[in-house]
């Protein structure tokens, strides 16, 4: 057997397959490539979900967190530590909140972002105890925890995994006659991605956002965006609510935010809504560790000069140009998304988005599929314009075979 043969073998036999990885075994990276155990070379055109925005061991994240290595990594919140502060007041001006709650997944955000919607819809707004509602979008997906799948409409993350927490209302993404109907006085949130990612990058109608946002204040109900894949640069702004001029009350933030280095998640909200939280209601061991802080403020840096949403917007631009020439020649049915992140429905005929997946690994560049035939190209925000067009080719290249 190979060494990628062996490697894959060894973990078959010793983790549990909740995982179908394709069969490559990565040794070391780089900027938008990564090379296997065996030498072969791969353009990642997937960068980790989102959380690899700014590309494999960037220099200013290695170092950042180098130095901190140095220093201190772990106080638990039973202490203050010197990064703590400048942490939560960096990235809270950076999304023009107040306050920041720090965690360290983003499935461990959207629980938590999930328990400050209902504390503040009994405390500040009156609903009565145990009758609180979030109103969700079908196809969501918001992490695996128990009670996210509870809210969840994919079979496959739900299924068997019962008894179901309950307080959530499920209407179709981008419907807002729906979505209006169901809020009742009882309802403290509506809980969104601005572009649904795990869906196949679903961008929902124009003024959609817009609207939920008019919606939820008029009603006295909280707009929660969840922007752990959408955010911090990959659409070519800030956040993906900002292309339709939208500020949420509450922001919930995760992958990119940790540079690929280490798991950094938080909410960010107003002082009136995580003002709700009390000592001891709440936190986690290594949420807004200093190691964390670290890496999450040279990440918040390197977002306040605009750099990488700009690179995003200029070659997501000439991404969705060029696979807008593919869409509707037969081989691709559509093509969705904003900056540096598309969702590629090909046709069915051609084959599934994991057979397009491996014929894509084979031409040494890494995707990702979703349902059905579609596959997701979210590339490093640092990749180069040529490297973007050589990936490009590859996929002509499979989809003409």
């Amino acid at each position: 057997m190979s060494t990628t043969e062996n490697a894959i073998a060894s973990a078959e036999a010793h983790s549990a397959h909740n995982y179908h990885p394709l069969p490559v075994v990565v040794a070391t990276a780089d900027g938008a490539w990564m090379t296997d155990v065996e030498g072969r070379r791969f353009l990642d055109m997937l960068a980790g979900y989102s959380a690899l925005n700014f590309g494999h061991g960037n220099r200013r994240l290695i170092d950042a967190a180098k130095a901190q290595l140095e220093r201190v990594t772990l106080t638990s919140r039973a202490f203050h530590h010197d990064r703590f502060a400048e942490f939560c007041t960096r990235l809270a001006e950076l999304c023009g909140m107040e306050m920041v709650l720090p965690m360290n997944t983003g499935a461990e955000a959207v629980e938590t972002a999930v328990k400050t919607a209902r504390k503040w819809g009994y405390q500040v707004k009156g609903v009565p105890d145990g009758r609180a509602k979030i109103i969700v979008a079908g196809n969501n997906f918001h992490g695996r925890t128990t009670t996210i799948i509870s809210f969840s409409t994919d079979t496959e993350a739900r299924a068997d995994f019962g008894p179901y927490t309950p307080g959530f209302e499920i209407v179709p993404y981008g419907d807002l006659t729906t979505l209006e109907a169901a809020i009742t006085h009882n309802t403290v949130a509506v809980l969104l991605e601005p572009i649904q990612g795990e869906a196949g990058v679903l961008v929902p109608p124009p003024g959609y956002l817009a609207a939920v946002r008019e919606l939820t204040r008029e009603r006295n109900v909280l707009f929660i965006a969840d922007e752990i894949q959408s955010g911090l640069g990959r659409t070519g702004k800030t956040f993906a609510c900002e292309h339709e001029g939208v500020v949420p009350d509450m922001y919930v933030l995760g992958k990119a935010l940790g540079g690929g280095v280490v798991p950094v998640s938080a909410v960010v909200s107003s002082a009136e809504v995580l003002g709700v939280f009390r000592p001891g209601e709440h936190g986690s061991t290594f949420g807004g560790n200093p190691l964390a802080c670290a890496v999450a403020l040279e990440v918040v840096a390197m977002l306040e000069t605009g750099e990488f949403q700009r690179r995003a917007a200029e070659l997501g631009d000439h991404l969705h140009r060029e696979l807008g020439l593919l869409a509707g020649g037969g081989a691709v049915e559509t093509v969705r998304g904003r900056g540096l992140w598309a969702g590629v429905d090909i046709a069915p005929a051609l084959g599934t988005g994991r057979e397009i997946s491996e014929r894509l690994m084979d031409r040494g560049v890494l995707v990702k599929d979703t349902h059905g035939s579609t596959i997701r190209l979210a590339p490093p925000l640092v990749i180069s314009k040529e490297d973007l067009d050589w990936g490009l080719d590859q996929l002509r290249a499979v989809l003409a075979e």
